[in-house]
């Protein structure tokens, strides 16, 4: 397994392809690509439909995927809010690589069993798969999908993100094979010797201590161990210092704990939702997810030192893993509300996964939305970075 990656600043597409190709072919030594993974920026929206004939024109890309974005990321560095291109090589010897393509608004009933799903998907539970989604933000009911392929596939990771750079439906592009579809989702399914470790920083800090949900109504919180959660909040709210009272009022989330058999949940273990209102009647909070009775949960915050220091931790976190040594290429999925608008420099996310693994050939983009996993159930994010990192299994 080798992978390869670039990202081209250039400021018309042709060339941006010819530097990065020529990059490839040096990094590749040879070998030959399997999977090419692009990601390009709106600057270049009117040459959408002529991208995957001029890699062609240049190159046997493999199997063929990519998107928009507002923001790339290619060779381990990010371009934001500027002419960008990236692409992502693999050679994967052993590893069968199948297409996906969906609308997405004709879905499989909830109901269903899972192997109604599978055949719907055309995906092999028995192959064990792996999946890449890349969705387009104005047609895509993320929840309801990723549930049914959770239902259907509950060994297998999945990572991706919503294309970004548009302002209304059929503005982005999505690149699958040799077709560009203009809504729905498109993604791959990889079985065989290859394996995917997935990481989600979310990018807060818990504050108080994770309680148990007493009473609450769909999305409406109204009692935690006890008490109403606005009353707790003014307990946090005394014991914190200036710093944190003032980001209470404009950077406070819930986190909702997704794994019941953990005793001790630890930071990153929390689905990160926003907090919509608050009642000063009730004390209760609404929700952005459905709660039930006996979920612990615990009350989070977000700044840029706090989502660094998520990041730092969940990336050590992984080179615990046995198979963090085996690591040979990544892609990362990355809020738009990230980067620099957050950070206040570039490359931040992309240098601390390198400092942190080594130099790992890196590609992906800044997204409407990201994919990935809290605990073992698949999740639409915001502000979060979702990295999927492949190795060999054997």
């Amino acid at each position: 397994m080798k992978w390869a990656s670039y990202l081209s600043t250039k400021d018309n597409i042709e060339a941006c392809i010819d530097e990065s190709i020529e990059a490839i072919r040096k990094q590749m030594g040879g070998d030959s690509v399997h999977l090419t993974v692009i990601f390009v920026s709106p600057q270049f929206k009117d040459k959408y439909n002529v991208i995957p004939e001029l890699i062609r024109e240049r190159m046997d890309p493999g199997r063929f995927l990519g998107c928009s974005g507002g923001g790339i990321i290619g060779g381990g560095k990010e371009a934001e809010q500027q002419p960008a291109f990236s692409i992502t090589c693999a050679n994967l010897p052993d590893v069968e690589i199948q297409d996906i393509y969906s609308d997405t608004m004709t879905l499989p009933d909830q109901d269903t069993s899972p192997n109604v799903w599978r055949e719907w998907l055309g995906v092999s539970v028995e192959k064990k798969p792996n999946f890449i989604f890349l969705a387009d933000p104005f047609s895509f009911r993320g929840e309801e999908f990723l549930s049914g392929v959770d239902f259907a596939y509950p060994n297998s990771g999945k990572v991706g993100g919503l294309a970004s750079g548009a302002q209304m439906k059929g503005e982005n592009a999505l690149y699958l094979d040799d077709k560009i579809h203009r809504s729905g989702l498109v993604g791959i399914a990889l079985s065989g010797n290859i394996g995917m470790d997935t990481i989600v920083a979310q990018g807060c800090r818990p504050i108080g201590e994770p309680v148990k949900i007493s009473k609450c109504n769909n999305t409406l919180l109204t009692g935690m161990d006890g008490q109403p959660p606005l009353d707790l909040l003014q307990k946090i709210h005394e014991e914190l210092d200036e710093k944190d009272q003032s980001l209470l009022q404009t950077s406070l989330f819930l986190g909702i704990e997704m794994d019941p058999l953990k005793d001790n949940p630890q930071q990153g273990d929390f689905l990160i939702r926003n907090i919509m209102a608050a009642d000063k009647e009730s004390g209760g909070i609404q929700v952005g997810a459905m709660l039930r009775e006996g979920q612990l949960v615990q009350f989070h915050l977000r700044d840029k030192d706090m989502s660094a220091e998520d990041l730092r931790l969940v990336l050590n976190r992984y080179k615990t893993k046995e198979h963090s040594e085996k690591a040979s290429g990544a892609l990362l999925f990355s809020c738009l509300g990230r980067g620099q608008y957050l950070y206040e420099k570039l490359n931040h996310d992309s240098d601390m996964f390198r400092d942190q693994l080594g130099d790992i050939p890196l590609g992906g983009f800044f997204c409407n939305g990201e994919i990935g996993p809290v605990g073992k159930t698949t999740f639409l994010h915001g502000y979060t970075s979702s990295f999927g990192i492949f190795h060999p299994i054997h």
